[in-house]
């Protein structure tokens, strides 16, 4: 039990540091008039965005099968020189 004494010092530092953060940030914030916030989001949704920030839809992605098919190199379709014997 004595060997946990060395870290009651650093509980005792999180817990103050705990109470003195909520403690701080309870005010900060500055709360707005749901009204007022209301006004401001219509705007900012109405608002025209310039000509190159459109969003656009992800182009169609090609599906694909699993399957990798290699193009034949310098080979002529139908003269069977394409496959090999191994």
């Amino acid at each position: 039990m004595e060997i946990l004494l060395w870290l009651v010092p650093s509980a005792v530092v999180a817990v103050v540091a705990m109470t003195w953060v909520s403690w701080a940030g309870r005010d900060g914030r500055g709360e707005v008039d749901r009204d007022v916030a209301v006004e401001r989001l219509g705007r900012a949704i109405a608002k025209e965005l310039p000509a190159g920030t459109r969003r656009t839809s992800a182009p169609a992605r090609d599906r694909s099968t699993g399957i990798a098919v290699r193009p034949s190199h310098g080979a002529a379709p139908g003269d069977g020189s394409a496959r090999r014997a191994s």
